[in-house]
């Protein structure tokens, strides 16, 4: 996934992701974001957080050398040549690449050893390699398990949300930042894989304990779906990974007929645009999702036909809400399809765009910018909700769906 967001891929994890500040809580088991179809390159390039769209996005794995000509980006070719300068003179393509990006001033650009960029990918397929915890650094420093996934290592040795995490493999995490954590968890200083066990410190009131967890893939659950008493169906989706909007678009048709629709985004930090339009989909009869350039090349991104197109819909969105969601926010809202209740999101609207290197690393650069329908820009704005949360978001998104016209 290139839109690092909620799930930070394993590089930007260890670099400190600029990313993963911004989030209350990350899947401290990693993973990733969206993706555009990149130029000529892996599978995947990013419009979001580091991820990209539906013509801007991942496992569809067509290259954006259809989308955007077979010419690379002027700045991938920078990139390129110095990595095969490097490799000439027998030094490391990989490292040159990385002081060439770092040079650029590109704010999302990135680099990833060929093993890392496939990990990447895999997660975007909703999988990931990890001991299935979820964490957040709390004012004071501490790390605290704030969700435990069910039938992941974690769960099966009993840890619980609220507990305390001390250290791991010797290594004390008080005052870390959440993406050393995930490193740490992850293993990937020493690219980790399932089977590879990891020794956690935990406490729990006075007790004080250490697990020894096997490291296992699991898969993400990106979305969440839940009836509220009134009937009310609210749908979490914590990142676009693979199949999501078709599960949108599947909750969307089981829920009652006449109740309303609260759509989730909170927290969400991209992750494939194909996945953004096809959540569009379910909520749009065909039209525009957002358009996007390539170098100076204008594209369109268009909903599918069909979509439910009359049902009360509110979107909650927050200052984790990035990337391929905030495309997803600004199409609801622009359309005028749904009342979106929150707080600014965040504000990452570049389109990035992978490519392979000689020694088969990849260079991930930022190669254009998107905007919503109504040919607003996001990045470095974000999305301004029609309604301010309040003290209790979900509670305000249900009032709002009652005056949409929703009977609870």
């Amino acid at each position: 996934m290139s839109g690092r967001d909620l799930f930070c891929p394993p590089r930007r994890c260890r670099a400190g992701a600029a990313l993963t500040f911004v989030f209350a809580s990350v899947l401290v088991a990693g993973a990733a974001t969206g993706s555009l179809p990149g130029a000529g390159a892996p599978p995947g390039a990013d419009a979001g957080a580091g991820a990209g769209a539906a013509a801007l996005s991942g496992p569809a794995r067509k290259s954006a050398a259809d989308a955007a000509g077979s010419a690379a980006p002027a700045g991938h070719q920078e990139v390129a040549k110095a990595a095969a300068e490097a490799m000439a003179d027998g030094k490391s393509p990989m490292e040159a690449a990385e002081r060439a990006v770092s040079r650029s001033g590109d704010r999302w650009g990135a680099v990833y050893s060929e093993g890392e960029y496939e990990e990447f990918q895999e997660s975007l397929d909703g999988q990931y390699t990890g001991v299935g915890l979820w964490a957040q650094r709390e004012r004071d420093g501490r790390i605290e398990v704030t969700k435990v996934q069910t039938g992941s290592p974690a769960a099966d040795a009993g840890i619980h949300a609220g507990d305390r995490l001390r250290s791991i493999d010797g290594e004390k995490t008080d005052g870390l930042p959440v993406t050393e954590v995930v490193s740490l968890l992850r293993g990937d200083a020493d690219d980790a894989p399932a089977g590879t066990t990891v020794t956690l410190g935990l406490q729990r009131g006075t007790r004080a304990w250490t697990e020894t967890l096997r490291r296992a893939r699991l898969s993400t659950h990106s979305v969440t779906v839940k009836r509220l008493a009134d009937g009310v169906t609210v749908i979490k989706v914590v990142a676009f990974t693979k199949g999501v909007g078709d599960t949108v678009r599947s909750a969307v048709r089981q829920a009652p007929a006449d109740a309303g629709v609260i759509l989730d985004l909170r927290g969400n930090s991209g992750g494939l645009v194909t996945e953004a339009v096809t959540t569009a989909s379910a909520f749009l009869d065909g039209g525009l999702v957002a358009t996007y350039d390539v170098d100076g090349r204008q594209r369109a991104l268009h909903a599918e036909p069909g979509g439910d197109t009359t049902r009360p819909l509110v979107a909650l969105v927050d200052g984790g809400t990035m990337s391929a969601a905030e495309l997803l926010t600004g199409a609801l809202q622009d359309r005028g399809r749904a009342v979106v209740v929150g707080s600014r999101t965040f504000g990452k609207g570049s389109v990035q765009m992978p490519s392979r290197l000689p020694d088969g690393s990849v260079a991930e650069l930022t190669v254009g910018h998107y905007r919503t329908p109504g040919g607003h820009s996001v990045d470095g704005r974000g999305i301004t909700p029609d309604l301010d949360a309040g003290g209790d978001a979900m509670r305000r998104a249900q009032t709002v769906l009652t005056g949409l016209g929703d009977p609870s």
